[in-house]
């Protein structure tokens, strides 16, 4: 083990790239994954991509003609991914949404359910089953006081009649279309830290939960751990835990997970046309680079009529919060 120096902090922490018996290195990209903007109706205390009702970054019109040309270009995307943000409030959703059903691309939307009761937003749920989108939907947990807690007063209540308008036209229902929930352990208070829950068990409480007290049903449910990027970092280094939290991310390291890690087959795009690995490393402002080191962007990539110009994944001490325990990734998760 090494001490690291990780903002200006001593930390006793082995470099990740350490860990790895060689390399990481990209398979064939097969998930665009598309930050479309800050814009935001909730500011969640867990949200790494520090997203707001006052932010007003978003995609502009000439980025997302580019991204729709890439969509159509390379028939090896199978699925592309939008986020935000709430990535409905941002320039661009529906053409994008539009133009990835219209190649044959499975389309998700990571939605926080809340925005369908925001002016203008009502007719999602029917726009979603209209062009068959996956719904990932953020309930941190299915009790409404940890909920609250995470995300803001009432968030929890307007997430199940969401839940249940996602029903009534056929999510969880329909075998088209799919409704999945995404569970984030509540932040760490103290030195005492824990991993997501076995998530094939913690998915069957759900359901029976859900079942039970709100006549709620869904597809599956994605166990995402808390990586310390954005507000949870900004969380841990108020309660003064971010190095030791890194620490017990680090002492959980199951080299397992990295074959199956989310940045091996993934591309992530921000609102300004830069290229990243995945979307922890936009957040951290790491870009992904091309075998000479050049930041890669979508004209690059457009240019070049190619998505396989990087040679080796960036890396960072956050990684090791995607290979602890069972591992985490945006589909939860990976062994």
């Amino acid at each position: 083990m090494q001490t690291q120096t990780i903002n200006s902090v001593d930390i006793k922490l082995t470099p990740f790239t350490q860990k790895l018996s060689q390399p990481l290195t990209k398979k064939t990209i097969s998930v665009l994954q598309i930050n479309l903007g800050k814009r935001c109706n909730l500011a969640c205390t867990h949200c790494h991509v520090e997203a707001g009702p006052k932010r007003t970054e978003e995609l502009s019109k000439e980025i997302c003609e580019q991204l729709i040309e890439l969509i159509h270009k390379f028939p090896e995307i199978k699925i592309v991914d939008l986020t935000g943000g709430a990535p409905e409030m941002n320039y661009g959703f529906k053409p994008l949404v539009e133009a990835a059903r219209q190649a044959g691309k499975q389309v998700i939307v990571r939605s926080n359910l809340t925005i369908y009761f925001v002016d203008d937003f009502g007719d999602l749920p029917e726009y979603f089953a209209k062009h068959q989108v996956r719904v990932v939907a953020s309930l941190p947990c299915y009790l409404a006081d940890n909920v609250d807690k995470m995300r803001g007063s009432g968030v929890f209540d307007s997430s199940i009649k969401a839940l249940q308008l996602l029903n009534e036209v056929g999510y969880g229902k329909n075998p088209d279309l799919i409704l999945d929930l995404v569970y984030n352990p509540q932040l760490p208070q103290g030195e005492k830290f824990s991993l997501a829950p076995e998530q094939t068990k913690l998915e069957k409480d759900y359901k029976m939960f859900l079942q039970e007290h709100f006549n709620i049903v869904f597809n599956n449910l994605f166990t995402i751990t808390n990586l310390p990027v954005g507000r949870t970092k900004m969380h841990l280094e108020r309660k003064k835990l971010y190095s030791s939290y890194l620490q017990f991310l680090e002492s959980n390291f199951n080299a397992s997970t990295v074959e199956h890690l989310m940045c091996r087959d993934e591309l992530s795009i921000d609102y300004l046309g830069n290229v990243y690995d995945c979307d922890f490393n936009q957040m951290m402002n790491l870009p992904a680079k091309t075998s000479n080191g050049e930041a890669l962007t979508i004209g690059k990539l457009l240019e070049a009529g190619s998505l396989d110009l990087i040679n080796e994944i960036q890396t960072a001490a956050y990684c090791y919060g995607c290979t602890a325990g069972c591992g985490s990734s945006c589909g939860g998760a990976l062994v």
